[in-house]
């Protein structure tokens, strides 16, 4: 393709708002859809087209980005006389970057085979949070034929610093599964050793400074520590997402035993019940060190 595809949006919220912004600073013709309108009136503002329905916002668009809280609302955003699949042009390019498991990937991946034969379907959730989108700086895991679907090039582009190739369509969301894995490990054993540091007599900053320089010394754990201290979680990944994504993990663990993610996930569930899950994810930190954690 020789210029630039058309793009549409659907699913606003922190990541696919940042994908929308980059993709209207960066030139691309852009259409945006939220179930909340309003969530893309400063997109319209900077020249984002406003559609009212999936259907009506990806028609005649090369590529369609769905970036949707879990499968059950992105499965009805692509199905029925309104929806996205409805719309889409003939061999358009359907990118769906939500984290929403194995088992609702696949439904996208048979639904859109069955109602759409003629479209090329990538599965490419991606690696990073917020302030990361807003700079295009996340990391796309891609998974889908790569060839039938070059026009997707560009758009990566213009919202990624890279992007993982893994294979056919539903592999990226598998190995996303094991990315926030790890990730979400790393944040529960940072705020439980930032919270045995305190009742020692040590801050987060000794801390940092004796992990700093070090293999340990992780940019992204460094960020939440720095949460911790100041006690502010404006959220990046908010809990009650990363907890959806570690009980999405148990879910597609099969017979594998993951001990510390089902107390992990046992854990953030009850600090979601105690009202921190609009806040960052390292808000776990406070919440262990309440006594209602104890």
């Amino acid at each position: 393709m020789s210029q630039q595809p058309t793009v549409a949006v659907l699913g606003l919220g922190a990541m696919g708002h940042a994908f929308a912004a980059n993709l209207v600073k960066k030139g691309f013709t852009t259409r945006v859809w939220n179930r909340t309108a309003s969530r893309g009136d400063a997109l319209v503002k900077a020249g984002a087209v406003a559609g009212k329905t999936p259907r009506e916002t990806v028609e005649g668009v090369d590529v369609v980005i769905t970036m949707l809280s879990d499968g059950e609302t992105t499965l009805a955003v692509f199905n029925g006389e309104d929806g996205l699949l409805a719309g889409l042009k003939q061999g358009g390019i359907v990118v769906q970057m939500g984290t929403l498991g194995v088992e609702a990937t696949e439904q996208l991946i048979e639904l859109t085979k069955k109602q759409r034969p003629d479209a090329v379907f990538f599965d490419a959730p991606v690696s990073g949070t917020k302030a990361p989108a807003e700079q295009a700086q996340i990391v796309v895991l891609a998974s889908g034929d790569r060839e039938a679907g070059a026009a997707v090039e560009p758009v990566f582009g213009a919202i990624s610093k890279g992007v993982k190739w893994l294979g056919e369509a539903g592999r990226a969301s598998k190995m996303k599964l094991v990315v926030n894995a790890w990730l979400i490990s790393m944040v529960e054993g940072i705020a439980e050793s930032a919270q045995l540091a305190e009742e020692l007599g040590f801050t987060t900053d000794d801390l940092w400074n004796v992990l700093d320089g070090g293999p340990l010394a992780v940019p992204y754990i460094k960020g939440k520590m720095e949460m911790f201290k100041t006690d502010d979680y404006t959220p990046q990944m908010q809990l009650t997402w990363a907890l959806k994504d570690i009980n999405l993990a148990l879910k597609a663990s099969g017979s594998r035993k993951l001990p510390v993610m089902k107390n992990i996930s046992e854990t953030w569930q009850k600090a979601v019940d105690a009202g921190y899950g609009d806040n960052d994810l390292s808000v776990v930190y406070r919440y262990l060190g309440t006594k209602k954690a104890k």
